[in-house]
Formats: structure tokens, sequence, C-alpha cells
């Protein structure tokens, strides 16, 4: 039995959940306040928690942390998106490397700036990390303009999961997204099974 550890406002989370619920894995939710003191958040959680941050996927009992990594965990071993095949699960987890130092980086800041005036991100800093997301953002549209469906090609992946986990909330962050990124968003929340996070990862989702 699988049970996932999550809450709507991470978009690292949501890339785990996305994953889980597109593939039709069945698993147990559990929302976590993550703006409530840590102390006050479930036993099981904390004592899972390695880094006292959502996701966590228990999996028989076994924790597993990092959005990322977790994601590796469950197409190695349920072999879905992209698990089938070693050579397609080769090149997943070097989109999921790039994404974590890339768009994974530069954009939850741009967004926590925006959406909560985070006080350490300003002048130059700000100026850094929306040069940053430009340039990791064109990255990500100069591979999607050559027609691929997604990113690794025509099979939806944990590749695709991982790189959209923040960028579905660009609107909040309020940068651009370039024209085949769009698009590619766009087939991506045409997958069955397919919410928003504020939806999918709810205390109760819709």
């Amino acid at each position: 039995m699988l049970k996932l550890f999550g809450h709507q406002e991470s978009g690292h989370a949501f890339k785990v959940k996305l994953a889980l619920t597109i593939a039709n894995v069945e698993h147990q939710y559990e929302w976590v306040d993550i703006e409530a003191p840590r102390e006050s958040r479930s036993l099981e959680f904390r004592s899972h928690s390695r880094f006292s941050e959502v996701p966590v996927l228990l999996d028989d009992g076994q924790p597993y942390v990092q959005s990322n990594s977790i994601l590796l965990h469950i197409a190695r071993k349920l072999k879905i998106l992209g698990g089938e095949d070693a050579v397609v699960m080769q090149r997943c987890a070097e989109w999921l490397f790039w994404e974590a130092n890339k768009i994974g980086m530069c954009l939850p800041q741009l967004r926590a700036f925006k959406k909560h005036n985070a006080p350490e991100i300003q002048g130059e800093t700000l100026q850094w990390l929306l040069n940053r997301y430009d340039h990791d953002v064109g990255v990500l549209n100069d591979a999607l303009a050559d027609g691929r469906d997604f990113i690794i090609g025509s099979q939806f992946t944990i590749a695709d999961c991982s790189l959209c986990g923040y960028l579905t909330f660009a609107d909040e962050a309020e940068v651009d997204l370039p024209p085949f990124v769009e698009a590619w968003l766009s087939r991506i929340s045409s997958q069955k099974g397919w919410k928003h996070p504020y939806g999918l990862l709810a205390k109760s989702p819709a």
C-alpha cells in the first residue's frame, strides 16, 4: 500500500500526486498543514519525513522523500510512466536532475515573491531569478519545438510530472510561458485524471 503526504501549495507534492493519479495507482493521501507548527503535524508524518517537508511517500511502511527521487522509485518499481524501458528511464532521470536545479529552483522562488512578498527576494536577486527562469524555460521550449507531444517523445512520463510541477503555478509567479511550453502544459492537463494542485492535493480533494 502506498500513502502520500502532501499539500496543495507544493509543486513538489503535485509532481508525485499527478504521477500516481494519471497512472491510476491506488494510494492513500494525507494532507499536511505546512503552515502549522511542525510539532502539530501527525506523528506518522513527522517520524517519516527526514527533512520535515512534503512530499513523503510510504511504500509498505518504507519512507521515500524528495519529489524527483520518489518519481524515480515509483516508475522503476511499478514499471509506469517511463519505468518500463531502461533507455526512457535514463532520459527521464536526466530531465529530473535538470529540473531540480533549473525550473525547480528559480520558479518556486519567484512565486513566493509574487504571492507572499518574500522579503529576501529583492533587487538584483529578483532580476537574477527572472533571468534564470527566462533561460531555463527557453531550454524547455526549444526541446519541445520539434513537435513532440511530451518531453521524452510520444509517451507521458515522470519527466513531464517533474517539469510541470511548478510551471502549473506560472500565473502566480507572474511569468510568461513560451508557446511550445504552453501547448505542452495543455496536453498534460488533458490527461485523464489531471486536476490543478488546488483540487488534487486539497485537504478534501475535489
